[in-house]
């Protein structure tokens, strides 16, 4: 079940850029130029972008974003251990709102070692 609500938010993610893609495309193509400028690998690798991107989805409270950006991290290499401690600078700084927001961190590591494991 829960695999199952992860891959739903996944989803809607991708449903919402499609639709918005649709209706508003000059904005969302400027959006996913920046996307792309951003996420190219500069300084920091994709793994540390993407580590970053989840804290702060974490500190945000954006259960999407930390489904996506737990997904990014592990398939650009972040190990369980980092995901939780990225996590937990999260909490460090938002708070105990933010350590809720490890719930579905734990549920997106679960969901995606599985996947890893059925390849």
């Amino acid at each position: 079940m829960e695999c199952e609500d992860v891959q739903t938010k996944l989803k809607e993610i991708e449903e919402l850029l499609q639709t918005l893609g649709k209706q508003h495309p000059k904005e969302i193509s400027a959006f996913s130029r920046f996307l792309r400028e951003v996420a190219e690998t500069k300084a920091l690798t994709t793994r540390e972008k993407e580590l970053i991107a989840l804290a702060l989805g974490i500190a945000a409270g954006c259960e999407w974003c930390i489904y996506l950006h737990t997904q990014k991290a592990m398939e650009a290499g972040a190990k369980k251990e980092e995901l939780i401690e990225a996590g937990l600078v999260a909490v460090l700084m938002a708070g105990g709102p933010a350590l809720m927001h490890l719930i579905p961190l734990m549920k997106a590591i679960e969901a995606f070692e599985k996947e890893h494991e059925e390849e």
